[in-house]
């Protein structure tokens, strides 16, 4: 084989790992995260990506309301939520 061949047989090697170790885990988080959000209902326990808990109260399309005290309510983002409890 001629360098040339051997260089190209590396570099595509070396895509090849990007893409299985950096590219796909966050594609595959991202689409887990798309999925989290569109489940999410009113009375699910929630943490933001801050750390704040709160209670779902309502629901828009890009909006959440959690009820982080009695009667405390503040608005966040959709995309700021991190998880459902």
């Amino acid at each position: 084989m001629s360098s040339s061949t051997i260089s190209f047989i590396y570099i595509i090697f070396l895509m090849a790992i990007f893409y299985f170790l950096l590219i796909r885990p966050q594609q595959q988080r991202a689409k887990r995260h798309r999925q989290l959000i569109s489940e999410m209902k009113v009375n699910d326990k929630v943490v933001t990506v801050g750390g704040i808990h709160g209670i779902v109260k309502s629901l828009t399309e890009d909006t959440v309301s959690l009820e982080i005290a009695n009667g405390i309510i503040v608005i966040f983002s959709r995309s700021s939520i991190a998880r459902i409890e």
